[in-house]
C-alpha cells in the first residue's frame, strides 16, 4: 500500500484504517493452528454441546460435568458455528477476535474525541501489538470478550456522567453490564460500578448519597438479564451448580476454602504478579520505556512528605477528566484484583487501554524531548527482527539445525520436540512462510530507512510497524508450526479411524484433584468422553496421561482388567506428557 493511501485514511478515516489493521492482525490466523492448550478446547466443548444437544442453558461437556460459567462466549461460538453445522477453530476463536476489533475501534473513538487524536491514535496501535491483547484475541476464552464488555461498560458508565449528570439510566448500561455478567458472572457488573463509584468521589461533584443511588440502580437494574439465565441453570444444575457458582465467584475472590468442588480453583500468585504481569503484556513497549529512564536526573526533593503528597493529588485533581477517569480505571483494577490470591494475566485487560493512552502520550514526549530513547529503542527492535531472519534463513538454507544447538543446552524432551518443529517448518518453508518472512523485511526496512531520516515520530509509527509484523510471523508460522505439532488432532484422528469407538464406550478419569483433563482430545473425538468412576463400565476403551496410569492400575487392579492399545506420537502441549489408549474389562 502506498504512503499517500495511509496518508489518507489516517487523515480521513482513521477508524476504517484502524478497523482493517485489528483485522489483519487476527481474522486470517485463528483458524489456522490447532488448539494445543487446555483452555481452547474446554471452552470450544461447550458450544459443540450446546449445538448437538440443544441445551443452551447448561449443557454437559468433560466426561459428564456440566458447564460452569455464564454462556455468553459459547453462546456466540455456537452461533457462529450453527451455519456450518460443527465447530472448529475459527469459529470458536471469532468472538475474541470481534471482540478484540470492537474494543479497539471504541476505544480510538472515545479517546479520540476527548484527547488529541494522535495520543488515541497511537495509543490503539499499542494496544494491538502489545502482547497481552493480541494472544487474547486469538483465543478461545471468554476473557477477550469480558474485556470488550466491561470496557464498553466503562464508557457508557463516564458518558452517564458526561453527559446527563446520572439523570436516568441509559439502556445501553443495564444492557453492556448484564452481557459482562453473562460472561463471567457477577465481577462484570460489580468491577465496573467499583471504578465508576471510586471515580465520582474523585470528581467531588456529587454527594456521597447521590452516588450511593447511581449505583445501585445501575447495579439492580443490570442484574435482569444474568438473572435469567441463573434461574434457568440453577433449576437445571440444582446445588451443583450453586456450589460452582459460589466457589468460582466468591471462593476464588475471597481465598475461602471449597469443599463442595472436586478441583483446585488455582492460579495462586502474590502482589506482585499484577505488576509483573502488566510488564511483560506490554511488550515489545515497556522496553522502550525502560530505555528511556536512561539519563533520567534524579533530584532529591527540596518539599516534605507532606507537601509532596499535597501536590500530586493536586495534580491528580487539575487532569482533564478522561485522563483521570483512566488513572482511576487503572488503579482500581489493579487494586481489585489484588486481594484474590487466584491471579491471571488477564484479569488486567480491562486496564489496557487505559494505560495505553498514558503510555501513547508518553511515546509522544519521548519522541520530541528524548530522541536517543527512541533511536535506541528502534535499533535494538531492529537488531532482534536481524537475527531472526538471518537465523531462519540459515535453517531454511540448511546452514544451521536448531534442534542440534538447543540439544546441547537441555534435554527436556518437550522442549526439544517444540524445536525440532520449528525446524522442521523452516527447513521446508510453504508460500505463506516465505511472503511473510519478505513482509517482516520489508517492515524492517522501512524502519531502517526512516532511521536514516532521522524523523522521530515516523521512527515510531515504523516501530509499531515492525512490531506489527513481528506478530504475524509469529502467528502465521512459529505459533501455527507448534500447535498443528503439538496437538491432539492427529491421534484423536487415528483413534476414530482404527477403533469403533463411539458416544457410551469412551472414559476417562475427570478428577482434577488427582488427574489431569485431556480438553483437547476431548474436543477433537467429539465430546464423547464419559467419567469412569461414576459409571464404573462393564467395558470399553480408557484414555489416561502417561503419568497417570500406574495409580489407576493400582486403584482398579481388583476390578478391571486394561490392555495397551496405542499412544500419542508426539508430546500433547496441554499435557507435557503422552496420552495413552486401553480397552479394559470388568472382572
Amino acid at each position: 500500500m502506498r504512503t499517500p493511501t495511509l496518508q489518507y485514511l489516517y487523515l480521513q478515516k482513521p477508524i476504517t484504517l484502524v478497523v482493517f489493521i485489528c483485522i489483519i492482525s487476527v481474522l486470517p490466523w485463528i483458524g489456522i493452528g490447532d488448539f494445543s492448550t487446555k483452555g481452547e478446547p474446554r471452552e470450544a466443548a461447550v458450544a459443540v454441546s450446546m449445538i448437538e444437544t440443544g441445551n443452551w442453558v447448561l449443557p454437559q461437556t468433560y466426561a459428564d460435568e456440566f458447564a460452569y460459567k455464564p454462556p455468553m462466549s459459547h453462546w456466540l461460538m455456537a452461533a457462529f458455528s450453527y451455519p456450518q453445522g460443527y465447530v472448529n477453530e475459527f469459529t470458536s476463536r471469532l468472538p475474541s477476535a470481534i471482540s478484540f476489533i470492537v474494543l479497539v475501534s471504541f476505544m480510538l473513538v472515545f479517546f479520540g474525541r476527548r484527547t488529541r487524536f494522535q495520543e488515541a491514535f497511537i495509543a490503539a496501535l499499542l494496544l494491538i501489538t502489545c502482547v497481552e491483547i493480541h494472544r487474547a484475541a486469538m483465543t478461545t476464552r471468554v476473557d477477550m470478550l469480558l474485556t470488550t464488555f466491561i470496557v464498553l461498560g466503562l464508557i457508557q458508565l463516564y458518558r452517564w456522567e458526561e453527559h446527563l449528570e446520572l439523570k436516568g439510566i441509559p439502556l445501553g448500561i443495564p444492557l453492556i453490564l448484564g452481557c459482562a455478567t453473562l460472561t463471567k458472572g457477577p465481577v462484570g457488573i460489580v468491577l465496573p460500578l467499583f471504578i465508576f463509584g471510586v471515580y465520582l468521589l474523585v470528581l467531588g461533584k456529587y454527594k456521597f448519597l447521590h452516588i450511593f443511588k447511581a449505583i445501585v440502580y445501575a447495579g439492580i437494574s443490570s442484574l435482569f438479564l444474568p438473572a435469567l439465565w441463573y434461574i434457568a441453570a440453577w433449576k437445571q444444575g440444582g446445588d451443583d451448580f450453586l456450589d460452582v457458582v459460589l466457589a468460582e465467584n466468591f471462593g476464588r475472590f475471597f481465598n475461602t476454602s471449597t469443599p463442595d468442588i472436586d478441583y483446585r480453583l488455582g492460579h495462586e500468585n502474590g502482589f506482585y504478579y499484577n505488576f509483573v504481569t502488566l510488564i511483560a503484556g506490554f511488550l515489545p513497549w515497556t522496553i522502550l520505556f525502560f530505555f528511556s529512564l536512561f539519563g533520567l536526573k534524579v533530584r532529591k526533593p527540596e518539599k516534605t512528605v507532606k507537601e509532596l503528597v499535597t501536590g500530586i493529588w493536586s495534580s491528580i485533581k487539575s487532569m482533564e477528566k478522561v485522563r483521570l477517569f483512566s488513572l482511576v480505571v487503572i488503579v482500581c483494577v489493579i487494586f481489585f484484583y489484588s486481594f484474590p490470591a487466584s491471579k491471571r494475566s488477564v484479569y488486567l485487560m480491562p486496564a489496557y487501554p487505559f494505560i495505553a493512552l498514558f503510555l501513547a502520550q508518553y511515546a509522544i514526549y519521548i519522541t520530541e524531548y528524548k530522541t536517543k530513547a527512541t533511536r535506541v529503542f528502534a535499533a535494538f527492535l531492529a537488531s532482534c527482527t536481524s537475527l531472526v531472519l538471518i537465523a531462519s534463513a540459515l535453517v531454511m538454507g540448511g546452514a544451521i539445525n536448531l534442534s542440534t544447538i538447543v540439544a546441547q543446552y537441555t534435554n527436556k524432551a518437550s522442549t526439544l520436540y517444540t524445536v525440532s518443529l520449528i525446524q522442521n517448518s523452516l527447513a521446508n518453508p510453504t508460500f505463506l512462510t516465505v511472503f511473510l518472512f519478505v513482509l517482516l523485511l520489508i517492515a524492517l526496512g522501512i524502519l531502517l530507512y526512516q532511521m536514516f531520516r532521522k524523523i522521530n515520530i515516523k521512527i515510531l509509527y515504523a516501530t509499531i510497524g515492525l512490531a506489527f509484523a513481528l506478530n504475524l510471523v509469529t502467528d502465521g508460522v512459529f505459533m501455527y508450526t507448534i500447535r498443528e505439532g503439538s496437538s491432539c488432532k492427529a491421534f484423536a484422528t487415528r483413534i476414530k479411524k482404527e477403533y469403533p469407538v463411539n458416544r457410551s464406550n469412551v472414559f476417562v478419569v475427570n478428577n482434577l484433584l488427582k488427574y489431569k483433563n485431556m480438553y483437547g482430545l476431548n474436543f477433537y473425538m467429539g465430546n464423547l468422553f464419559h467419567d469412569f468412576e461414576k459409571q464404573l463400565p462393564e467395558e470399553g476403551y480408557f484414555l489416561v496421561c502417561e503419568n497417570n496410569m500406574p495409580d489407576i492400575e493400582k486403584e482398579y487392579k481388583d476390578q478391571y482388567s486394561f490392555t495397551f492399545l496405542t499412544a500419542t506420537e508426539n508430546i500433547p502441549d496441554e499435557l507435557d506428557q503422552k496420552i495413552l489408549l486401553y480397552s479394559f474389562t470388568k472382572k
